[in-house]
């Protein structure tokens, strides 16, 4: 007569911290505005509140690093995002770039 195995119980695992983990592993991109004498401050302020939809104090905020420093790190994202953000600043003539973060 063989005995009967208790069933083993495993913990739960919740789904949304297997997404968060795996998330934090995967290389980040960021978008960085690069200082140009063409584009006025007021008009590169205006263009981070229409691509990013940020408020105008943030937007002041990376406009005056950019002009200032001469480049402001923008967003960290996945490659997807980060290459939709460039373009789109890109498009409204900004020098915008990313790099593996």
């Amino acid at each position: 007569m063989s005995e009967i195995a208790e069933p083993e119980v495993l913990p739960s695992v919740d789904h949304e911290e297997e997404t968060e983990a795996s998330e934090s592993l995967e290389p980040g991109y960021l978008v960085i505005c690069w200082d140009d004498p063409v584009n006025l401050m007021d008009y590169v302020s205006h263009v981070f509140q229409k691509v990013f939809g940020w408020t105008k104090e943030k937007a002041e905020f990376h406009m005056l690093q950019v002009h200032k420093q001469g480049k402001s790190v923008l967003v960290r994202e996945s490659l997807e995002k980060a290459e939709h953000y460039v373009h789109q600043l890109q498009k409204y003539t900004l020098h915008a770039t990313m790099e593996r973060d």
